[in-house]
């Protein structure tokens, strides 16, 4: 495959990419060659860039609405509170088997340009084979909702293993307290990524492996957000959504959240969604370069270096994942004419039609069997 005229997100610098292998062959800043028979596509005023790594989601949980009304001191209240006001909306939502529920999370993300995604919680069975999704990690809730937590954070089986878990997520001094709990109590001196992290000191951030930045979910419990300017400086800055409970659907108003508060440069944000992850969590992308896994994004341009803050998914041109065709929009279908699109189903993103891998309209209606008022973003 060949991708000819795009632009580099951020920097706006031309460039032409061969695929093969599901790796990035080659790159230049001129047009590239192409034989008979090979894909090639031809951009006019597009944007490139590496999948997103969402470092944070609970992929069986996208199909809740946002639920809370108050802002909220910790996730231990908005816990307490969710379970006693919105009984029956959750009962309504949990009716839906876990697959399937599963399975929506994965396009949730796909249709926003994520290639990688980290779930956190219980290891979820693959049903669809797309993005990746990411489950090595040790995954612990919390310090106040994980059973038997220390025994788990210093089993010596796992001592290598990375631990990912929710922390300091509240503005109050338990919230603090429950940090320096974790701290001590890794005796193991396991490497630790954090969730959140709104309570979280420069002091001990240094404690820390990477702390998940999710400032919409922060904002929406807790009109807060962790003090990442500062944190910077002392651990590595990773970008998360976490689920449709506290956030929207779109990882891209999370990001234009987070560009709001300042607290990062742009080139900072944008290593939070590509290279930072993709160190944190040894994977072969995040960054376009020859060799590295082809997983790429390509986007229509607004005009401007800063248009990469101000993708949509129904701006999306195309999503690779190791070079795989996961979506295109379709005004490439012209250039497309050797691709079988019955592999694919036509959707509607906000009055852009995109061809995506799977049958996404089948799926959508086998959860509306269990769960009536069910909302998708597209149709």
């Amino acid at each position: 495959m060949i991708l000819n005229n795009a632009k580099m997100a951020l920097t706006g610098d031309p460039v032409n990419i061969m695929i093969g292998d599901g790796k990035i062959k080659q790159i230049s800043s001129t047009p590239l060659r192409y034989t008979i028979g090979q894909i090639h596509l031809t951009f006019d005023n597009a944007i490139i860039f590496p999948g997103l790594i969402n470092s944070h989601d609970h992929l069986d949980f996208n199909l809740f609405p946002a639920l809370g009304n108050k802002t909220y001191n910790s996730y231990t209240e908005w816990g307490g509170h969710i379970h006693k006001k919105y009984k029956h909306e959750i009962a309504e939502v949990l009716e839906v088997p876990e697959a399937l529920r599963t399975d929506w999370g994965i396009y949730k993300n796909l249709l926003c340009g994520v290639t990688t995604v980290v779930n956190h919680g219980k290891r979820l069975k693959k049903h669809i084979d797309l993005i990746t999704v990411y489950q090595r990690p040790q995954s612990l809730h919390s310090v106040q909702f994980e059973k038997k937590w220390k025994i788990k954070l210093n089993n010596p089986l796992k001592k290598n293993m990375p631990v990912v878990i929710h922390v300091g997520e509240g503005s109050d001094e338990s919230s603090s307290n429950e940090i320096d709990e974790l701290i001590n109590w890794n005796l193991l001196k396991r490497d630790l990524i954090g969730v959140h992290g709104v309570a979280l000191s420069a002091d001990q951030a240094k404690a820390f492996k990477a702390l998940i930045w999710c400032p919409q979910s922060n904002y929406f419990l807790l009109n807060q957000t962790a003090p990442v300017n500062c944190l910077k400086k002392h651990t590595k800055l990773l970008f998360g959504t976490d689920s449709t409970l506290t956030g929207d659907w779109n990882i891209w108003e999370h990001i234009r959240q987070a560009r709001n508060t300042k607290l990062l440069t742009d080139e900072e944000l944008y290593d939070t969604l590509t290279i930072n992850p993709a160190c944190a969590w040894n994977l072969n992308t995040g960054k376009i370069a020859e060799g590295k896994d082809a997983d790429l994004v390509v986007a229509k341009m607004n005009g401007n270096k800063s248009s990469f803050f101000a993708t949509d998914p129904k701006d999306i041109l195309m999503v690779l994942h190791k070079g795989n065709m996961l979506l295109f929009d379709e005004e490439l279908s012209p250039q497309l004419k050797g691709v079988k699109q019955e592999n694919y189903s036509r959707i509607n993103v906000n009055g852009a039609f995109k061809y995506v891998q799977g049958d996404l309209p089948e799926l959508m209606q086998k959860i509306k069997k269990y769960y009536p008022d069910a909302a998708f973003p597209v149709i």
